[in-house]
């Protein structure tokens, strides 16, 4: 058993066959054949190791995406151009000319091999309770949704919001909007009313496929009821196509239609749509450090072949392997690999409809401890813990411990290496390439690769600043690195979240790094303030470990002289806050911007809350800083 990491709160759990593949999963890495593991390697001369494929693909990245795409898709017609790209204007075009439809690769190729393989497995929320649903099958439900939408009125371009839990009906509604065309946006099945009224209106969506309800943790969440009340605000709306997940009868209008009542109407076969490769394949929308939502657009091939490879290598999946990952459909993470990458590399997936916090929640992003606590006691010292970076803007992942060597060395808390084809550079302040080991710096990838986002839907302007005015030629992620003294990367937080503390830039992350050491600190949540002297101190919020008792100068002390100890004397906390939450969205993702509003003494400015998972965290941290303010005034 493997057990991965995948993004910043996500865990993977990979389940290996017995037999045969174990004993090729387990030779030594002298003897291994970069062919055997990637096939399309012979097409590269000269190539005949991991470091040799890796340099391949950065120095003549056209000719090794161009082989690797005629070797793992199918296509309708091939392309001419394997890419066509401008970073300075935010262009990124790949395999223009072919044509091929995403869910003929991901369910009708293998019912053609495999009908009768397993496809999903979808654990859900009832204990004990799992629905395991084969290609065959798969493929039909496709095709009986996709003529239903395509009764409905929905065609290529249209856009179409899925608002469910992890269930194979949504597996089915994504994949039948990509057979007819349409482009999907899938909305986190616990964001608000608002929040999806705003996607919905960016989107300028038609249809919306709902659940009755949704079941998470034991819990009932009123889907419909969210759904007809941001449908108040969107005229757009022409119908709701509403699956039944509890016996619950919800309130119909009369723009509301019975999902099952009508695909058993249908016929079991819809001819796919033969699609560009730079069509849209769907819109994620992601809030980013400003709160504002952003549609981030990706496309068809390029995003399949990336999702595919990256999950074939990086958590080195062979064929009768059953892939776990316990995300949401509604994350990046779920799109990549959850349904797109296990399905077109013709594996079996689990879609886990529960929470994954057993036995308790893990925050973001991981440290050494957690790292070392899920070694040991969830993989019994046996599985390897794979950190890995990437964004909803890259389609998959970037970096990671164990792109190809599976016999690799793998350090606790670091990303490692970079994926094929993916170059990443660090930038000093002034746009120039940091070169050498340890440094740190800002994190770029110096040239495009096939998965990448292509836009911000109806905002090309704002993806080019985002992503490539800041670094012309490079794209940014926004997110600060240390390039160690062996050349590996560790990510040290967002760079809005870099405090600059009387000129020395130190990540968030490394402050609560060395916080959590403590043995009272269950964890915690680092910004930066405002200081007279300094120009920037830090403000550090701290969740304690249940039942530990404090005395509030000693543990302020004894905060000090870890951080001092383990980063310098300049980095330690100017002021400690001891909270029962920290706010985080529903996905896990502490809110920073946030409790940095609520520091700065902007309580009126918070911005979109409408993601956050508890409300009244927010306020006891108000209150509690109202309470230290009251403090350094009297003395």
């Amino acid at each position: 058993m493997k057990l991965l990491r995948v993004g910043r709160s996500t865990l993977q759990l990979l389940l290996p066959s017995r037999g045969a593949a174990n004993s090729h999963r387990l030779r030594a890495c002298c003897t291994f054949i970069v062919t055997a593991y990637m096939p399309e390697a012979a097409a590269f001369p000269g190539v005949r190791d991991y470091t040799g494929l890796r340099d391949h693909s950065v120095q003549q990245p056209d000719n090794f995406w161009g082989a690797l795409a005629r070797g793992r898709l199918s296509w309708i017609s091939p392309f001419h151009t394997v890419s066509d790209c401008d970073l300075s204007r935010g262009i990124i075009r790949w395999f223009q000319g072919g044509r091929l439809n995403v869910s003929v690769n991901c369910v009708d190729r293998h019912v053609h091999t495999s009908p009768d393989k397993v496809a999903l497995i979808w654990e859900r929320d009832e204990p004990g309770a799992q629905v395991k649903i084969t290609y065959r099958q798969l493929l039909e439900v496709t095709c009986r949704l996709a003529n239903t939408l395509k009764r409905q009125g929905v065609r290529k371009g249209d856009r179409v919001v899925i608002y469910m839990p992890a269930s194979p009906i949504a597996v089915a509604s994504m994949l039948a909007c990509a057979r007819i065309g349409a482009i999907h946006t899938v909305v986190f099945a616990g964001f608000s009313a608002e929040a999806l009224a705003d996607r919905i209106r960016d989107a300028q969506c038609e249809i919306v496929i709902t659940a009755n309800q949704a079941l998470r943790g034991g819990r009932i969440v009123e889907l419909k009821k969210t759904v007809d009340q941001a449908v108040k605000q969107c005229p757009s709306v022409k119908r709701v196509l509403i699956t039944m997940r509890t016996d619950n009868k919800v309130p119909m209008s009369d723009i509301d239609i019975p999902l099952e009542e009508e695909m058993m109407k249908e016929e079991a076969v819809c001819d796919p749509v033969a699609m560009e490769s730079e069509d849209m394949l769907f819109l994620l929308y992601t809030s980013g450090s400003t709160g504002k939502p952003k549609g981030v657009v990706h496309t068809q091939a390029g995003f399949l072949l990336y999702a595919a490879l990256t999950h074939r290598y990086v958590f080195d999946y062979h064929d009768g392997d059953v892939f776990g990952c316990v995300a949401d459909v509604g994350w990046i993470t779920g799109h990549s690999y959850v349904v797109y990458g296990p399905l077109c590399n013709g594996g079996t997936t689990v879609l886990f409809e529960s929470t994954p916090v057993y036995p308790n929640p893990v925050g973001e992003p991981i440290n050494p401890e957690a790292w070392d606590w899920y070694y040991r006691v969830v993989g019994d010292g046996k599985c390897p813990v794979v950190d890995t970076w990437w964004q909803t803007e890259t389609g998959g992942i970037c970096i990671a411990p164990r792109p190809a060597d599976r016999e690799a060395k793998i350090l606790p808390a670091m990303a490692m290496r970079p994926f094929f084809g993916i170059d990443p550079v660090l930038m000093d302040e002034n746009g120039r390439r940091l070169t050498g080991n340890k440094i740190s710096g800002s994190l770029c990838i110096a040239q495009p690769w096939p998965g990448m986002a292509r836009t911000i839907y109806n905002d090309h302007d704002r993806f080019v600043s985002t992503y490539f005015k800041a670094y012309p030629n490079h794209f940014f992620t926004g997110d600060g690195a240390y390039r160690s003294e062996e050349g590996y990367y560790q990510i040290t937080g967002r760079l809005d979240d870099v405090i600059n503390i009387s000129g020395h830039r130190l990540g968030t992350a490394e402050i609560e790094g060395a916080v959590n050491q403590h043995q009272a600190v269950a964890e915690s949540a680092a910004i930066g303030c405002a200081h007279e002297v300094k120009g920037q101190g830090s403000y550090v919020f701290i969740v304690l470990k249940d039942g530990m008792v404090i005395a509030e100068d000693v543990f302020d002390k004894e905060l000090k002289d870890i951080v001092s100890q383990k980063i310098a004397k300049y980095a330690v906390p100017d002021q400690v806050q001891i909270v029962h939450r920290l706010p985080k969205t529903r996905s896990g993702k502490i809110m920073r911007r946030v409790l940095r509003k609520i520091v700065e003494n902007k309580i009126d400015e918070l911005g979109d809350l409408t993601t956050l998972d508890d409300h009244t965290a927010v306020q006891e941290i108000i209150d509690g800083h109202k309470q230290i303010l009251k403090k350094e005034a009297k003395n």
